[in-house]
């Protein structure tokens, strides 16, 4: 696989580990063991979890609980009005998180990648319009975190 396959499916995985921490409340140590020994890279149920790249994997997870606060205060304000974070479904609000911290915080991949990155994870587990809120919200916070790269 290439590397931005693996970071395509780091990416995927990071959003189901934020997921699963968010409603079931397991903390980090415990979400990178059984990701790094049982998904990433295996075949389970007959659904095939592509190989990761295990410390970009790592990094957004940890980014993200290390940045969560604001993080969360970021995407609240993204939001439209009424709909806080906290009334957003899970997947979503993984999805956002990951999306934001990446946007934050790895200068090193543009603004437009992760955008898309995160809109076809959000394609993977919703309809149309859900995806296209969340490349709305994703959009919104890369042109305000990165405006320098939609400048040009």
């Amino acid at each position: 696989m290439s590397k931005g396959e693996n970071r395509s499916a780091a990416r995927l995985a990071a959003v189901q580990a934020l997921y699963q921490m968010d409603v079931t409340g397991k903390g980090i140590v415990d979400i990178l063991a059984e990701f790094e020994a049982h998904w990433i890279g295996r075949e389970i149920e007959g659904a095939e979890y592509k190989p990761a790249e295990i410390a970009y994997f790592r990094n957004i997870l940890e980014g993200v609980l290390a940045d969560q606060i604001a993080i969360d205060r970021e995407v609240d304000t993204t939001l439209s009005e009424g709909w806080p974070l906290k009334r957003i479904e899970a997947v979503m609000r993984a999805i956002l998180r990951a999306g934001d911290y990446e946007l934050r915080k790895r200068g090193d991949v543009p603004a437009r990648v992760i955008v898309s990155e995160y809109v076809d994870i959000a394609g993977a587990f919703f309809a149309r319009e859900e995806a296209g809120m969340i490349n709305a919200v994703l959009d919104a916070l890369a042109r305000k975190t990165r405006a320098a790269e939609f400048a040009r």
